[in-house]
């Protein structure tokens, strides 16, 4: 396997601990009796602020998948092969980890900040790889 594909699977690893977070908070929720098991509407806000944040990182994540894919399923079948593209994916994930981590973590402004120039990196991150793909 190629290193931007292991950036792949870790992607999507990262999505499933933070599907994993949203469940455990959840159960933990409806047997503790603090909330009913139908007390989660989809794309409303409910719960905590932390919980809150833990769900918008989660759909953050599935929104930015599958271009990350695309690129990356594209360089593999095409044959790309390129230590850029291997550094970059590695930035890309990490950078994804460090927006998610810090979205969860607090929602004022300083972390708002922060996070969007996590996400400005990942963006730098798969331009130049999706160019590099397609030269």
């Amino acid at each position: 396997m190629t290193t931007p594909l292991y950036a792949l699977m870790g992607f999507v690893f990262w999505i499933l601990l933070l599907l994993l977070g949203i469940a455990v908070s959840r159960v933990v929720a409806v047997t503790c009796g603090r909330a009913q098991p139908d007390s989660f509407p989809a794309g409303v806000p409910h719960g905590g602020d932390m919980y809150w944040r833990l769900n918008r990182a989660h759909l953050n994540c599935l929104e930015n998948l599958p271009l990350f894919a695309a690129v990356v399923l594209t360089g593999f079948v095409t044959g790309m092969e390129s230590a850029t593209i291997d550094v970059l994916s590695r930035v890309y994930i990490a950078g994804r980890v460090a927006q998610s981590v810090t979205h969860i973590s607090s929602g004022s402004p300083a972390a708002i900040n922060i996070r969007f120039g996590f996400f400005l990196l990942q963006a730098v991150c798969l331009t130049w790889m999706a160019c590099l793909v397609v030269s």
